[in-house]
C-alpha cells in the first residue's frame, strides 16, 4: 500500500497466514496514539481476491488516514497464505487468528475495533463479527462493501 506496508507471515490454524500492516505516520514516528485497529478483508480468492486488491487498499488508506493501525491478510491459497479455499468457515477462523495476533501487541491490545471488507470478504466478517459478539468483544464499526 505505502513505503511503510510491513508484510509478514505468522502462525494460522492450517499453516502460515501472511499479513500487511499499515501504521498511520503519527502512530509510526511515535507522536501519536492510534484511535483504534481495523482488520480489512479482500474479495473472493478464487476470482483474483487479494489483500492488495484496489478496493481493499482504499479501505485501509482510508482507515490509517484516520489514524486506525489497520492489518491486511490473505485467505487461505493465496499469496504466502498456507491453505486451500474453505467457503469462508476456514477464512473467519484465519482473520480471528490474525485479530489475536493483533491483540498480542501490547499497543493495540485494548483497541477499539473496526471490521472492513470488500464482496467476500464482507461474507467472512460477517461471521467473525457474530463470532466476536458471541464472546462479549465490542466492535466499534462496520464498514463493509459490495
Amino acid at each position: 500500500m505505502n513505503v511503510h506496508t510491513q508484510k509478514s507471515l505468522i502462525a494460522g490454524p492450517v499453516g502460515q497466514i501472511e499479513i500487511a500492516l499499515d501504521l498511520p505516520d503519527a502512530v509510526r514516528e511515535g507522536s501519536a496514539a492510534p484511535r483504534g485497529i481495523a482488520l480489512v478483508a479482500h474479495p473472493h480468492p478464487l476470482f483474483g481476491g487479494t489483500m492488495d486488491n484496489k478496493v481493499a487498499q482504499t479501505l485501509a488508506r482510508t482507515l490509517v488516514q484516520l489514524n486506525y493501525v489497520v492489518y491486511r491478510s490473505n485467505f487461505r491459497g493465496v499469496g504466502a497464505t498456507e491453505g486451500v479455499h474453505d467457503n469462508g468457515i476456514g477464512e473467519a477462523d484465519d482473520l480471528l487468528a490474525v485479530l489475536a495476533h493483533m491483540r498480542a501487541q501490547p499497543a493495540y491490545a485494548d483497541l477499539p475495533l473496526v471490521l472492513a471488507g470488500f464482496s467476500f470478504g464482507t461474507f467472512v466478517l460477517s461471521h467473525v463479527a457474530k463470532r466476536l459478539r458471541d464472546a462479549g468483544e465490542a466492535i466499534e464499526r462496520m464498514v463493509f462493501v459490495g
